[in-house]
């Protein structure tokens, strides 16, 4: 199968969690191994757990080497301190992230992205991006980073 279907099937992830997420947006993530899907998720009612997170504990060992495909790019920060999304899949081995469409909040903005990239992670960003940026139309990113400790 191919890097579309993947992020096709991720999209359609988040789609079906759009409106449900609170003030986070609804992302989809879909982790591949050896050309099977061996993780999958949408972020959880209420904005958590995240989709990345959720995919990974599903997917367990079998992230390590695998492809991430994620409609939305992955958190460097997370308001609550906990490890954020791009430090959990690099923690997790993953040899590979297709990034949808980039994320402009202040938990992200580029860096989660570059988190990867500087871990040795083969990034490929804008794979569907009109599409994945059609579910985000209402989602309003963060402009300051707010963590509680």
């Amino acid at each position: 199968m191919s890097d579309e279907v993947f992020m096709r099937r991720a999209i359609s992830l988040a789609a079906a969690r759009v409106g449900l997420t609170a003030d986070n947006p609804a992302v989809g993530c879909v982790i591949v191994k050896d050309g099977a899907i061996v993780g999958e998720a949408a972020t959880g009612e209420g904005g958590r757990p995240h989709a990345e997170e959720q995919a990974l504990d599903a997917a367990g060992a079998a992230a390590r080497g695998a492809t991430a495909y994620v409609t939305l790019e992955p958190c460097a920060h997370r308001s609550t301190g906990a490890a954020s999304c791009s430090e959990r899949l690099v923690a997790a081995g993953v040899a590979r992230v297709v990034v949808a469409a980039s994320d402009s909040s202040a938990y992200a903005d580029g860096e989660g992205c570059r988190r990867l990239h500087n871990a040795g992670i083969f990034t490929d960003q804008g794979l569907l991006r009109a599409e994945a940026e059609a579910l985000y139309a209402t989602y309003r990113p963060a402009k300051t980073l707010e963590i509680r400790r």
